[in-house]
């Protein structure tokens, strides 16, 4: 090892690229044929604008490309399958998520697991390599600061080669953000012009009539807000779990870590009421987002699962991964004195 790295940690090394919820969405005029069930304050326009005029930034994004890309799915999804508008919102949000991110989710656990099973050699070049520094330093009569700054620069390069050796770079891994963000962004605008304006038409009568009576149970209008909560409610609930879910598989957390956690419980519990200003429409996107987002983090802990998507065995892998979850959640939350 002294060997392979001797004489290389003087050149600069490639710097290591960083890792990498919804929308606020901004208020809108209703041009529908029907009053709008949604109060005046929380109506938007969905009318094309010009971009750079008054309008604003939403105006533009709610006339897109992508958004109007996402209004023709919909709109296909709801005449192909001849469900009501609640089942077509549910089965598109399968469709993707299964289609999609499931596969972008298994790619990120792939890269991930990979980055892991690296670390042993990469403790290992740290050693030998921080031993190297240390004895050039006192060759040459480096101070601390000079010594640290030389080893940080050439553990990075050495770093990065590893994980293009394997190609693994850990930046891949956060495709799935760049991807599932803005699908979340724009199909959440198509429902929300869907339901503030009759963009759209089908058999004479305007999309935003149709989900006005697309609904089921509790919200039969899905241009209304859910009055009762329980969507909203439901959604925190679900994206809450997801958290701890992430939380408990981590034996030790950094502070940086720790505030994300706590920065993205504070994302989940500000989400309910965000839920509870927009159409049901919305909502019921939202929640089954949510859902398969909590069914495919467990999917994915599933070994069997993980096999079939050729993700690496690594240390930290369990054969009853569910029943130590759930060991977990009851050591944390319940048996806690």
């Amino acid at each position: 090892m002294l060997g392979r790295l001797g004489g290389r940690w003087l050149r600069p090394p490639a710097v290591l690229q960083p890792e990498a919820r919804g929308p606020h969405f901004a208020p809108a005029a209703t041009g529908g044929a029907r009053r709008s069930a949604l109060p005046a304050w929380a109506v938007a326009s969905v009318s094309a604008v010009d971009p750079g005029g008054a309008g604003g930034w939403y105006e533009a994004l709610a006339a897109s490309a992508p958004v109007h890309g996402a209004e023709e799915m919909l709109l296909a999804a709801h005449g192909v399958t001849g469900l009501p508008w609640w089942g077509s919102i549910l089965f598109t949000t399968v469709a993707l998520r299964g289609a999609v991110t499931l596969p972008l989710a298994a790619y990120q656990h792939y890269i991930l697991a990979k980055v892991d099973n690296l670390q042993p050699e990469i403790q290992n070049i740290a050693q030998h390599l921080n031993h190297e520094v240390a004895i050039r330093a006192k060759q040459l009569g480096w101070s601390k600061r000079v010594a640290r700054f030389t080893y940080l620069k050439n553990m990075q390069r050495l770093v990065s080669e590893l994980y293009i050796r394997d190609n693994c770079h850990p930046f891949k891994a956060t495709v799935l953000v760049w991807i599932q963000l803005p699908m979340w962004i724009f199909m959440s605008v198509a429902l929300r012009n869907f339901s503030t304006g009759a963009t759209h038409s089908e058999a004479g009568f305007s999309v935003q009539e149709q989900l006005a009576t697309g609904g089921v149970l509790w919200f039969p209008d899905l241009t209304a807000l859910d009055s009762t909560w329980i969507l909203p409610i439901c959604i925190g609930a679900i994206n809450l779990i997801i958290v701890e879910i992430v939380a408990l598989q981590k034996i030790r957390m950094s502070r940086f870590q720790t505030g994300v956690t706590y920065f993205v419980r504070g994302i989940s519990v500000l989400m309910i009421p965000i839920a509870a200003t927009v159409p049901s429409s919305l909502v019921l996107y939202w929640l089954c987002s949510s859902f398969m987002g909590l069914s495919q983090n467990l999917l994915l802990r599933s070994p069997r699962f993980r096999q079939f998507c050729r993700i690496p065995l690594t240390k930290g892998d369990s054969d009853t991964p569910y029943k130590d979850l759930f060991a977990a959640f009851y050591a944390k939350y319940i048996s806690r004195k």
